[in-house]
């Protein structure tokens, strides 16, 4: 089973795969529907690794959008036909620098530690 650690080093990993193809630009994004998969994919798999944390992890760290991050994810795997691409980039945009520096600050200070989920 993976700890929180790994949990939030997965998130940070998937931030930087979005990064990669989120630098090509909007044009870029908007045009090639492989780069929208992939985006869509590693959100997914932030929200899948957020969910994994546990409502304790949570609790202890409002600092990080929990709830809005899981039901993005559930929109994005369950509601497909739903997902909004220009919703889709402005997360990736407004959001994931932030959610990066918050999560990369956690991993900082949780060195040393390994609080398993519940």
């Amino acid at each position: 089973m993976r700890d929180n650690r790994e949990r939030l080093a997965d998130i940070l990993e998937a931030v930087e795969h979005i990064e990669r193809y989120a630098s090509r630009g909007r044009a870029a994004f908007e045009q090639d529907e492989l780069i929208q998969t992939w985006i869509v994919h590693h959100l997914a798999i932030i929200g899948e690794a957020a969910s994994r944390l546990g409502n304790a992890f949570h609790e202890a760290n409002p600092q990080v959008p929990w709830e809005q991050i899981i039901a993005m994810r559930n929109i994005l795997v369950h509601d497909y036909f739903a997902v909004d691409l220009d919703v889709v980039w402005a997360t990736v945009q407004r959001d994931l620098p932030e959610l990066k520096s918050r999560i990369s600050n956690l991993v900082a200070s949780s060195a040393g530690t390994t609080r398993k989920h519940d």
